[in-house]
């Protein structure tokens, strides 16, 4: 199955502690449905020093969040979205279906991600 959420989008959270705020997805891992948003879901990490070497540090990084819990944001209504796929074809929609009903099959030019509320495309 296609990816609905791709590294660089720019998500809103919709649950848990970090509701309604917005940020840039910044990794995907679709095999356990998780993704790390930028400036969201901080943790802090201790690193122990090396004695002579280097010192010990307090690491702040994000964490992942449930992919369930964040939508894209609609480029043209800037409000959260749900997200379709459409077949985009290189030609007018009637003169495809007049190919297609003479028995000519027509390949689309490609799969793209489109916003459900507008109707624009996120690819």
């Amino acid at each position: 199955m296609a990816a609905k959420i791709r590294k660089g989008d720019l998500v809103e959270v919709i649950a848990g502690a970090y509701k309604d705020t917005r940020g840039r997805v910044i990794r995907v891992q679709s095999s356990k449905n998780r993704v790390w948003v930028e400036k969201i879901n901080i943790i802090k990490r201790h690193k122990r020093g090396v004695t002579g070497q280097s010192e010990s540090e307090i690491l702040r990084k994000e964490a992942p969040i449930d992919i369930s819990n964040v939508m894209i944001v609609d480029p043209k209504t800037n409000e959260p979205t749900r997200v379709g796929f459409k077949l985009v074809f290189d030609i007018s929609d009637e003169e495809r279906q007049r190919l297609e009903a003479a028995g000519t099959p027509v390949k689309p030019l490609k799969k793209v991600r489109y916003a459900k509320k507008s109707g624009e495309i996120l690819d």
